[in-house]
C-alpha cells in the first residue's frame, strides 16, 4: 500500500447545489483531481504514460458519504493506491474538512491500464507497479491558496 499523498482544495460556488453543500457529483471530479496529481507526482503525468503507451481507465468508482462540505471551505484529499492486480489497480482517496479532519467522503475507484492505441486491457509494468504501491509520501500539491504551516 502506498503512502499518503495530498491535494488541497477550496470549494467553488459554482460546485454547491441549491442545498448550499456540494453536489454530489462534485467528489468523483474531486476523486479525479487527486488522481491526476498523484499520477503526476509519481510517473510524471498522463501524458508521459500515454507517450510510453500506456493508459489506464476508470472501471469502478464507489462514493461513501459521511458530511458535507460547503462553499469555500477547504478539503484535504488524502490518496493512496491499496492494491494493485496484474492489469488493474484500487486508488482510495479520502475527502476530510482541512482545519477539522472532518471526515466527508470516501471515494473507492478501479483503474484498469490499457494500450493507449489499441484500448486493450495490458499488464501493469513492474516499475510502475512500484510506483503505485510506494506513492508519494509526504507530498502536498496545493490547490487552495493557502499558506502551509
Amino acid at each position: 500500500m502506498s503512502e499518503t499523498f495530498t491535494t488541497l482544495l477550496r470549494i467553488r460556488y459554482a460546485e454547491c447545489d441549491a442545498q448550499q453543500v456540494v453536489f454530489n457529483s462534485r467528489y468523483a471530479e474531486y476523486a479525479d483531481l487527486a488522481a491526476t496529481e498523484f499520477i503526476r507526482a509519481i510517473l510524471g503525468g498522463y501524458q508521459s504514460l500515454i507517450d510510453s503507451g500506456l493508459d489506464n481507465q476508470v472501471v469502478n468508482l464507489n462514493i461513501s458519504w459521511k458530511s458535507s462540505a460547503r462553499f469555500d471551505d477547504v478539503l484535504r484529499l488524502e490518496t493512496w493506491v491499496p492494491k494493485v492486480g496484474n492489469s488493474s489497480f484500487t486508488m482510495t482517496t479520502m475527502i476530510k474538512q482541512f482545519e477539522s479532519h472532518e471526515l466527508v467522503a470516501e471515494v473507492t475507484t478501479t483503474y484498469v491500464f490499457v494500450d493507449a492505441k489499441s484500448y486493450q486491457k495490458t499488464s501493469i509494468p513492474d516499475d510502475i507497479r512500484k510506483k503505485l504501491l510506494t506513492g508519494a509520501p509526504n507530498v502536498t500539491v496545493n490547490l487552495a491558496g493557502i499558506e502551509l504551516k
